[in-house]
């Protein structure tokens, strides 16, 4: 018996029936390029593709993580690519960047660098030529689908809203265009008036982009000490607990700080004669809501830890919570 869909054919209707990602739908929306009747996704030699010129990543980060992702699951999304002539037609004289590829890739290309280091022969590609547009069209296009990754660094953000406010003029417009709000495009651009010393600070991680944007709107004269004073806060030793405190139970949790499950259960009694009561885990009392978190059970918190943190939410917290606490501290960089 033939297959259903030698029977039925390529239809259109099933071309348009694709889904479509919601990065895709953020890059249309901004551009105006359309995500319908674009073609099924096809196969393409890595070797006649090449990384976009305007992409707006500086450096092209966590490839072996990327690399190790396509090896193991192989490639879960296409690459959006436009042709050859199509992208010469809007930029001549990118000949010799481009070289003799059939293809620029407009999103994707970690995916692109990535593929190497796996040693994938061949990429699944989306070719719309739609997407050749002008060269401040494929950074805002770029910089959409990169925000919606959430692993752009913050500086290199920066640049590219600094592009899209001199083609679109206002911050209005541009927080528009990206779907965030004035504020996010003013703390970003605010990173730019940074020393360059303090800019490579945020770039390593060093200097945390909240400390950063509010720094970066002071005269530069004064941001050096200004920073000073915000990683000397970062560094600052923590309280050291109460001599004071009750000590009953001598196994404390084992994935916990000893000050974290040393924390007793509010009007539990604490008589040696009597039998210990149990030690309340702190995480658990939140989640919970029968005790609050005191400053010494917070102050003994891992907090240079995030691999701890992130056991403990995958543990504790819904999926949908955690979905909003990352959009929640996206939003607070």
């Amino acid at each position: 018996m033939s297959k259903k869909s030698e029977l039925l054919g390529k239809s259109a209707s099933f071309a348009r029936a694709q889904p479509v990602s919601s990065r895709r739908a953020a890059i249309a929306a901004a551009t105006g390029v359309p995500t319908q009747g674009v073609e099924p996704p096809s196969r393409i030699k890595r070797t006649q593709l090449a990384h976009n010129p305007f992409n707006v990543r500086e450096a092209l980060t966590d490839l072996e993580e990327t690399a190790a992702s396509l090896r193991e699951k192989g490639q879960l999304q296409p690459l959006a690519v436009v042709t050859r002539q199509a992208f010469l037609a809007v930029h001549p004289g990118q000949e010799e960047v481009i070289g003799s590829a059939l293809y620029v890739v407009i999103d994707g290309n970690r995916r692109l660098a990535a593929s190497g280091l796996a040693d994938l022969d061949e990429m699944l590609i989306f070719v719309n030529d739609d997407l050749a547009v002008s060269s401040a069209d494929i950074v805002e296009s770029a910089l959409i689908a990169n925000i919606h990754r959430v692993d752009v660094p913050p500086i290199d953000q920066a640049k590219a809203v600094q592009e899209l406010l001199e083609k679109h003029k206002t911050q209005a417009t541009v927080a528009r265009r990206l779907g965030k709000t004035e504020a996010w495009v003013s703390q970003r651009l605010a990173l730019l008036n940074l020393t360059p010393e303090l800019q490579e600070k945020v770039e390593t991680g060093e200097l945390k982009v909240k400390s950063a944007r509010t720094i970066g709107r002071m005269p530069r004269e004064k941001q050096e000490a200004a920073a000073q004073e915000a990683l000397n806060r970062v560094k600052a030793p923590r309280k050291p607990r109460s001599a004071a405190a009750p000590q009953t139970d001598p196994t404390p949790s084992a994935d916990l700080p000893d000050a974290v499950a040393e924390v007793s259960v509010p009007g539990q009694p604490t008589d040696s004669s009597e039998t210990p009561s149990p030690r309340l885990n702190p995480v658990k009392a939140a989640e919970g809501g029968s005790a609050p978190l005191t400053e010494e059970a917070l102050a003994a918190l891992p907090w240079g830890d995030p691999s701890w943190f992130a056991d403990q939410l995958k543990t504790r917290m819904g999926i949908e919570d955690r979905a909003k606490l990352a959009f929640l501290l996206h939003e607070a960089q």
